[in-house]
């Protein structure tokens, strides 16, 4: 049972969104108790989740995301201060925070200088550099160490993750190990006062000398990362250049500022974490509602991140301001307060990602006032700095309360850190909440237990006839990048009934992040029963998605496994012959990609592999060695040509990125561009997802875009493209739109030939659809499975019974005909689902060159 407020937070959200339209003071006297659904979600505060923005971000932006280096900030030989003179940055008078009274971009650096010369306890180091190029600062505020001091302490967080049940009994672990804090600020770029809340928490810390200052510092690492996303700080944008939302990126980490926070996670070992966003009014601050993610050590949690959601509550609404005169709202906490809505079921938000690495308290806080988006362009002025200035009060009391949580709590705080290594490490089984296991967190019930059960181990077959050599590195490169063991086999094994051939690669699951292991290669879990909706994905599987052969086993083999710290290197050419490319991977599409840009003659052959001739070898091994991928020999004749392939492109932003990633050519497109008279002549194919409507072409453009079809082609996904499908009068099918709040791991059944041939058994979707009254010349390339094609995540029908996975099943996903190719999934959402990314490139290549 939760327990209820006295104001439904719906009623709280109305009088912010009213506030924040027509800038009066004067708000609505809350009403009594509302209904647990009133209660603010995800989607009311963060607009919709599914990205259906045009994509415009330039080329370098995805350049730099691709080969962006991250800094070693772990360096054990360092002692504290780390002090640097940081060069400035040019000002910048467009910068969105300066109307704000906020600080802006060009404005850091300095300031930085001027802390780090406040005394010895301030350092400050690049932790990389955004999409834009812009640094990323980290600010380490602590007591001094010596070079050994920082030696030791690095032993000892090693010792927490390494050997937990030995750093428990340590003696000097509970004498001198500092607590790491993360402070995470303006992940999204127009929610800008967690920077500023920081910057002025640092320069108070800098120089107080109370006692419980020094107390704190002496016994913590207190970590603030100044701007997660500057690209957004400066052009007052959710997004950072590349146009992704950073919180929803973190299992992926397609984007530099992601990897950033994620090594810093892997390197620092934050025990607390706290994400300052904006704008809930009230004040919301985390724990939150069921679904609760089912690889957590839940009841370590929630036990420390109600807590401190308790003292923060205590400290915003200590400052005094009310709804009559300032306009803002009581903290809510969504765990006590609300019923569903604000879950903390996938591993995509921050603090939900750094619960795997070891963080038993972690919070998503939503300052109050809005100032961002509408309010933004039509507040005055004033009204949008008094805001300002009160977020940045309740931004600091969050910060502040945590500091004293953290001070208070500290041995607590580092003994459960270890606890949910030992855990991990032992193979040992989750703890369900209860108000038995969790005392003092009231309301627990039923809705609130998800655990999960954990395999002994998984395995990553290292390539066979099925799948790509090339997919398991990249998997097990990015596992290792997220800080999960991986083994590799010398000899094959045979296990679970199954033989693996040597180099295969072993995921012990007795590890210290076991649950950061399991999230990532586990199916998941269909709860499309458990709550009525989801706001974000509900499903990611990369054992499903990413390409790579993946499966749960219930032993370890009984070769010898070495530990890996990197992938084995795939790139091989065959010596003597002509050559084949599998095209089962976003790097095999790169790859041939680069063969095509350097006029080397390849065909595609019936199966969707590529022909390359052995007097393109030289070219073959220099691309093999930089996209990592395998050219095996083949007899192979006959096939199609294929020719550099130029996209024109009304895509999402993740859509932009992944073709981008598979070394397309890709001109951003929209109505207006096409309506101004677009010259076809530079592109092969027209790819339609996002933003662009036939009806919204004028007379001139469906002219020209016609005589372009008639002789290219259009790839379309989803209802976008679909709809445009059948304004262009391409294929004669009937598309069904399914729920639109639908989204997670599919089943399909690929029907083989250049598009689906090879490719996974799963698929992803989000609003799925599916075809219906396929006229003649329509091709099935994949459909979804019979019975119930859901496997992982959330897919109810309509209230009318309509748009479920039952009326899914079975139906057309992907179609093609002799001009266009639909998808009905989402082969490339957000750069996450790898293994399907080749889908698209090859209907590429498939119509441009008919």
């Amino acid at each position: 049972m939760r327990i209820t407020r006295t104001t439904s937070a719906r009623t709280v959200l109305t009088a912010a969104v009213a506030l924040g339209t027509a800038g009066s003071l004067l708000l609505a006297v809350p009403g009594p108790a509302g209904a647990d659904d009133d209660a603010v979600t995800r989607a009311d505060t963060e607009g919709p989740a599914l990205d259906s923005t045009l994509a415009k971000s330039p080329a370098s932006s995805a350049r730099r995301a691709f080969a962006e280096p991250l800094p070693d900030l772990s360096d054990p030989s360092r002692g504290y201060p780390r002090e640097q003179r940081l060069a400035p940055d040019p000002v910048d008078p467009g910068d969105k925070s300066l109307k704000l009274g906020l600080t802006p971009y060009h404005a850091l650096a300095p300031k930085l200088n001027a802390l780090q010369r406040l005394g010895d306890r301030v350092s400050v180091e690049v932790a990389g550099r955004s999409a834009g190029g812009r640094r990323l600062y980290l600010v380490t505020v602590t007591a001094p160490e010596t070079a050994r001091q920082a030696r030791e302490q690095t032993r000892m967080r090693e010792l927490i993750e390494n050997a937990p049940a030995v750093a428990a009994k340590d003696p000097r672990v509970k004498a001198s190990y500092k607590t790491p804090v993360f402070f995470n600020n303006n992940i999204h770029g127009n929610e800008w006062e967690g920077t500023d809340a920081s910057l002025r928490l640092v320069e108070r810390l800098a120089t107080a000398d109370d006692t419980a200052t020094r107390d704190l510092l002496a016994h913590s690492r207190l970590y603030f990362n100044i701007t997660a996303n500057p690209d957004g700080r400066i052009a007052g944008t959710r997004a950072n250049a590349s146009g992704f939302d950073l919180n929803r990126d973190l299992v992926t980490a397609s984007q530099p500022e992601a990897r950033a926070m994620r090594q810093i996670m892997v390197d620092k070992q934050p025990a607390v974490l706290l994400d300052l966003h904006g704008y809930v009014n009230g004040t919301l601050i985390e724990p939150t509602t069921p679904p609760h993610g089912e690889n957590y050590e839940y009841d370590l949690f929630l036990k420390h991140t109600y807590a401190n959601a308790l003292g923060m509550e205590a400290a915003v609404n200590g400052l005094g301001h009310t709804p009559a005169e300032d306009g803002v709202e009581p903290a809510q906490i969504p765990f006590r307060d609300q019923e569903e809505g604000w879950d903390d079921w996938p591993p995509i938000f921050t603090p939900q990602y750094a619960a795997f690495h070891g963080a038993v308290a972690a919070h998503t806080v939503e300052i109050p006032l809005q100032v961002n988006n509408s309010a933004y362009d039509t507040l005055p002025q004033a009204e949008l700095r008094r805001r300002s200035a009160i977020n940045v009060d309740v931004a600091g009391a969050a910060l502040t309360a945590t500091l004293d949580y953290v001070r208070d709590k500290r041995r607590t705080l580092v003994a459960d850190q270890i606890e949910v290594f030992r855990r991990g490490a032992a193979g040992a089984a989750q703890v369900p909440v209860s108000e038995e296991t969790v005392p003092g967190v009231p309301g627990i019930g039923p809705e609130d237990v998800y655990t999960t059960t954990f395999p002994r181990a998984y395995v990553i077959a290292a390539g066979d006839a099925q799948r790509s050599a090339t997919a398991a590195a990249r998997l097990v490169g990015h596992l290792l990048d997220n800080d999960v063991r991986v083994g590799r086999a010398d000899h094959s094994f045979r296990l679970s009934g199954r033989w693996y051939a040597k180099g295969s690669y072993v995921v012990d699951m007795r590890q210290p992040k076991r649950g950061l292991a399991n999230v990532l290669l586990a199916d998941g879990r269909d709860i499309s029963a458990k709550v009525s909706a989801m706001y974000d994905i509900s499903g990611w599987s990369l054992g499903r998605l990413w390409g790579a052969s993946v499966g749960p086993v219930r032993g370890l083999p009984s070769v010898p496994l070495r530990p890996v710290r990197e992938a084995a290197r795939v790139a091989y050419v065959a010596p003597r012959g002509d050559l084949r490319l599998r095209l089962d991977d976003p790097r095999e599409v790169a790859a041939l990609n680069s063969l095509l840009s350097q006029g080397v003659r390849v065909r595609q052959a019936a199966d969707g592999s590529v022909l390359v001739p052995g007097s393109a070898r030289r070219q073959a091994v220099a691309v093999a060695r930089a996209h990592d991928v395998a050219f095996t020999a083949t007899r192979l004749t006959g096939g199609t040509g294929l020719t550099r392939v130029r996209v024109a492109a009304a895509v999402t932003s993740g859509e932009l990125f992944a073709l981008r990633e598979m070394g397309f050519e890709v001109t951003p497109v929209s109505a207006g561009v096409l309506n101004a008279g677009f010259d076809w002549s530079g592109v092969d194919v027209l790819f339609v997802s996002a933003g662009l409507a036939y009806d919204d072409l004028n007379p001139a453009a469906r002219q020209a875009l016609g005589r372009f079809l008639d002789g290219h082609g259009l790839v379309g996904r989803g209802a976008v493209g679909a709809e445009f499908n059948a304004g262009a009068g391409l294929l004669p099918v009937k598309p069904v739109e399914g729920n639109g709040d639908a989204n997670g791991v599919v089943r399909v059944v690929n029907a083989g030939g250049r598009i689906t041939a090879g490719a996974p058994e799963h698929s992803f979707v989000y609003a799925p659809l599916w075809f219906t009254d396929l006229g003649h010349g329509v091709r099935v390339e994949q459909s979804y499975a019979t019975g119930r094609p859901l496997v992982s995540g959330h897919w109810r029908a309509l209230p009318d019974g309509s748009g479920g996975p039952g009326a899914a099943a079975g139906r057309a996903s992907v179609i093609s005909g002799p001009h266009a190719v639909l998808f009905g999934t989402e082969p490339l959402f957000r750069d996450h689902p790898k293994g399907e990314f080749a889908q698209v490139g090859r209907a590429l290549f498939t119509l441009a060159t008919r």
